[in-house]
């Protein structure tokens, strides 16, 4: 493993919102927070998901995953994706449909929202399905958020995951993987996506409070991986740079 990527998940963090006005804001919370256990780094993550029956993968940079990806997914496969900055970033799904795979691309410009949802129940059967995660724990736990539900139906029924997730992504524990998802990424998602929430004006989670017909509730289904039995069904390509929220 280089130099590089051991200083960058020695920097992955994320920052918490404050919960309200006159309140300190929390401390910063990274995974050098805690006493590090053995087995640190990408390499003791790797092992971690091993043990999970994950494939752990690791690219240096942003055009060495996707080279990975078009490495393991054939020509022929049928492609699923869910809502990403991480893959729009790569701008994979174009890759893709260049050299020839289908992609049931629910974001594909003119299309209604029936015709949309129908794209992502077909992408949620896919040969391969491409997503991010919310969230990282040192363990090798995996968080997911989903409005709708299609990503977590992909993730957990597709005939091959694959997950792509920056360094940013990682956090101590689990505790800290589903806060990340909730305090972090939501409200940057809930402002991209311009969605009715709480949280869409200030960042600050509200879940008490956020419910129809009010506000429009982003995360509405939590899927956590422990582990996986089929063994490699599910990989996970670590980038050693900060993507997608």
């Amino acid at each position: 493993m280089d130099a590089r990527a051991d200083k960058l998940i020695h920097s992955a963090a994320f920052k918490p919102r404050p919960k309200g006005r006159g309140k300190k804001a929390p401390r910063s919370v990274s995974i050098l927070s805690k006493p590090r256990p053995k087995g640190r780094g990408v390499e003791g993550l790797i092992k971690n998901w091993q043990k999970r029956n994950i494939l752990g993968l690791y690219c240096r940079n942003k055009e060495e995953a996707i080279d990975k990806l078009l490495e393991i997914i054939p020509p022929s496969a049928t492609i699923g994706i869910s809502g990403s900055v991480t893959l729009d970033q790569l701008g994979i799904a174009r890759r893709l449909e260049a050299r020839g795979n289908f992609i049931f691309n629910q974001y594909k410009p003119g299309l209604s929202p029936q015709e949309s949802l129908e794209l992502r129940r077909q992408g949620a059967q896919a040969d391969y399905y491409l997503t991010s995660s919310n969230g990282i724990s040192e363990k090798g736990e995996l968080v997911f958020f989903s409005g709708f539900g299609q990503r977590i139906c992909g993730i957990a029924s597709a005939k091959n995951v694959i997950v792509v997730a920056g360094m940013n992504k990682l956090t101590p524990n689990l505790e800290a993987a589903l806060k990340r998802a909730r305090e972090y990424a939501t409200p940057l998602n809930c402002k991209r996506l311009n969605w009715n929430t709480p949280c869409f004006k200030d960042g600050i989670c509200r879940k008490e409070i956020c419910l129809f017909p009010e506000y429009r509730r982003m995360c509405c289904q939590i899927l956590v991986i422990e582990a996986e039995v089929a063994p490699d069904r599910l990989k996970v390509i670590l980038v050693g740079e900060s993507m997608g929220f």
